[in-house]
């Protein structure tokens, strides 16, 4: 009884602090001059998070089983995974630019699993046979980081593509300006690319180009890091789970939906590494293949849930609508 009290007070508290936060990070992301609004968002995070955890630890002790054995419990654990990535980056001192981020996966994720919509899976059950097992922890953890690993990867792989479109177009524009300037005005194009060269420096459209370029690196630094890491849980997951299968069912491999589309997520963004290995290709490649890679993660994970089918049919769930 206490540990249902204390389980639903923390889902409450978290939904709370959620849409305090999000109406915090909206507030920060209009107005970059709001500091000390940054900071309270921070620490709204920090406290959203120790809330996920005790509720997470107390349905672990409450149901005597590891909390991934529904959709509304692995929902809880992604949001749970965002903030650790997004803690992560926080303390490596990526703070504005990547928290854009990081956070809104996590803040969404966690109101869409508090929300009503999921109410009929909030109390746990007892386990149907196939999911009593050790392999629990093991497979169902690891393919749940990887999912959140890949999904952050691929949402900044997309900032990187959006903002690399926007300096193509940039680019080109220029480009076009400068044909027709020198077709109308070829005799003073010298002298304005003389003075164009001495106030390059001290340009403002120059120097947001300048940070334009250092943030592109950026992201593509930190979305190859986090997809890779995200790599290797899926890689383990889908192994463990191989051999959860030979015990439960008999076969390591049975090509159920949830196993296809993993097995097809996993090589989307083998594609990707393999890209990134290769020093000739443009980071926009490797970042259409994360955006690929992003669509078919959802699917994966809350597509093939609403088609409550195959093996894995135990994670399908009903929306309810009052």
């Amino acid at each position: 009884m206490i540990f249902s009290t204390l389980e639903h007070i923390l889902t409450h508290i978290s939904f709370s602090m959620v849409s305090i936060v999000i109406t915090l990070h909206l507030i920060t992301l209009l107005g970059n001059e709001v500091v000390g609004l940054y900071y309270s968002f921070e620490k709204g995070m920090i406290i959203t998070f120790f809330c996920i955890t005790g509720l997470l630890i107390t349905r672990w002790i409450y149901w005597k089983h590891f909390p991934l054995s529904d959709l509304y419990e692995s929902l809880i654990f992604l949001s749970w995974s965002f903030y650790i990535i997004h803690m992560i980056l926080y303390f490596k001192k990526q703070k504005n630019n990547l928290s854009a981020i990081t956070a809104p996966s996590a803040l969404f994720t966690q109101s869409f699993a508090t929300s009503g919509l999921l109410t009929e899976m909030h109390q746990s059950a007892i386990l149907v046979p196939a999911l009593q097992s050790q392999w629990l922890m093991m497979h169902v953890s690891m393919m749940v980081l990887g999912y959140a690993s890949l999904l952050c990867g691929s949402l900044l792989s997309i900032a990187l593509l959006i903002l690399t479109f926007q300096k193509d177009i940039i680019r080109i524009f220029d480009k076009r300006k400068f044909l027709v300037t020198e077709a109308f005005f070829f005799g003073e194009i010298q002298y304005m690319n003389q003075k164009d060269n001495i106030l390059k420096s001290a340009s403002p459209l120059y120097i947001r180009n300048y940070y334009r370029s250092q943030l592109i690196e950026q992201l593509d630094h930190w979305s190859y890091r986090v997809i890779s890491l995200g790599f290797i849980f899926l890689t383990i997951g889908i192994l463990s789970g191989a051999v959860w299968a030979n015990e439960a069912w008999g076969s390591y491999w049975n090509w159920d939906p949830k196993e296809t589309w993993a097995f097809i997520t996993w090589t989307i963004f083998a594609i990707y590494l393999h890209i990134r290995t290769n020093k000739n290709s443009r980071n926009s490649h490797s970042a259409i293949v994360a955006f690929i890679g992003f669509l078919i993660i959802w699917i994966c994970y809350f597509g093939v849930n609403l088609l409550g089918i195959g093996l894995h049919s135990y994670g399908s769930f009903t929306l309810t609508l009052n």
